[in-house]
């Protein structure tokens, strides 16, 4: 039976966004967008917090199951033809056989095309690939080989990205990369910097899901040119989203030392993230995780001072303020909290009194964000900001509204 005959047209809206599938079980987060409950599981039990198909952070992990779509699937499967991708893999054992010897034998571009189409047509055919014990062998040793054209090494990237979600293969892909004595990273940066947008996306979803634990992140972030490329990335190609969101969910997820948060200060991050927050096209979810990069730079002295000589940087933050979840409006709560009141940069404070900042605090503070730490925050800043008018640092504006409002300051 060919290929043709065992494939049906499913229907995009009751494809699952992470595998593609036909949803079984159809679960919506708080997002609205909705996934089959075994990938998002899979997604969040890896440790993301954010909504695969907008990349916006979660203010809730919770998810509930979309009834509805559930049974819209239901009522298509029973009226569909009875042929199923499901039914058998499209290609057989034998032949992932000699793709494997084809592989290692240096031949990788006469089976190439053929493996990328096939892990495109299903979760079946993802699945029956990595089953084979030496492919992720076979594949992640093209990375650790020498010249391969760039055209080759986008395929195994892509290859990679498409069955990272399949069961055990980010731990087999991790033990490849960072204990067996691999040397793959260098073919990650030379796609990061030669490849295609399409390619430079799956590159860095593949580096992220990978950099398991501490040790392998700081591998990763301590390599020659990783982190350059990626801060490159943002400030050159800054008007493609997912890209964007693509690197910043990464440099989220390996600035755990001061180390690698000054290294990203001293590459000129901020300005970067500066600009994405003034941005009128950036998407909320862009937005978001640019405030949270910042949360996290400003907890060194690099990053503190790239951010205080940043022209735009205070005042687009308070921009922002009330206009992101609630889990982002903490994020800029907290640079502003550590810029003017913990470490009293006068810089920072004159920027975010002439942004309006205490009206835009205020309305932090009487919100439903304002609560607990955050709001103990909102009335720090305010009583700093205050007095910073009152000793000519601020602007008439801030003036005129801090009268107005006496009220409801907290004693």
């Amino acid at each position: 039976m060919g290929r043709d005959e065992l494939c049906i047209t499913v229907p995009s809206l009751f494809r699952c966004p992470i595998s593609l599938d036909l949803m079984k079980s159809p679960v919506s987060l708080c997002t609205g967008v909705t996934y089959d409950r075994s990938s998002i599981e899979h997604w969040l039990d890896s440790g993301h917090d954010t909504c695969p198909a907008t990349m916006q952070v979660l203010s809730s992990k919770d998810f509930v199951p979309n009834f509805t779509l559930h049974r819209l699937i239901n009522l298509w499967a029973s009226k569909a033809p009875t042929k199923s991708p499901a039914l058998a893999p499209a290609v057989s054992e034998e032949k992932v056989r000699v793709w494997i010897e084809e592989i290692k034998s240096g031949k990788i571009e006469m089976c190439l095309d053929s493996i990328v189409e096939f892990v495109s047509c299903g979760e079946v055919s993802r699945r029956f690939l990595v089953s084979f014990d030496d492919f992720l062998e076979a594949i992640v040793g093209v990375l650790n080989t020498n010249c391969v054209q760039i055209r080759v090494l986008e395929s195994v990237i892509r290859v990679l990205s498409s069955i990272l979600l399949e069961n055990g293969v980010r731990e087999k892909l991790h033990k490849l990369v960072f204990i067996s004595n691999s040397n793959c990273l260098p073919s990650f940066i030379y796609v990061l910097r030669n490849g295609c947008l399409e390619y430079n996306i799956a590159c860095v979803t593949v580096l992220e899901s990978i950099t398991m634990n501490n040790q392998s992140k700081q591998f990763v972030a301590g390599t020659q040119d990783v982190l350059s490329v990626l801060v490159q990335l943002l400030k050159t190609e800054n008007d493609h989203q997912d890209l964007n969101e693509a690197v910043m969910s990464f440099l989220i997820s390996v600035s755990i030392t001061r180390s690698i948060k000054t290294r990203l200060a001293q590459l000129g991050l901020v300005g970067a993230l500066s600009n994405m927050l003034l941005s009128q096209n950036a998407a909320v979810s862009v937005v978001e995780k640019s405030l949270k990069v910042l949360s996290i730079i400003c907890t060194c002295a690099d990053g503190r001072s790239a951010i205080s000589v940043d022209p735009i940087c205070a005042g687009a933050i308070v921009e922002r303020l009330m206009k992101v979840s609630k889990t982002a409006t903490e994020d800029a709560i907290i640079v502003l909290w550590s810029m003017c009141y913990l470490f009293r940069d006068e810089k920072a404070q004159e920027k975010v009194a002439w942004s309006n900042g205490v009206a835009k605090v205020l309305l932090v503070m009487q919100s439903e964000v304002g609560e607990g730490n955050v709001r103990m925050m909102c009335g720090d800043l305010i009583k700093v900001l205050r007095l910073g008018c009152k000793n000519g640092g601020g602007h008439g504006g801030m003036v005129s509204y801090e009268t107005k409002t006496t009220h409801i300051m907290p004693c």
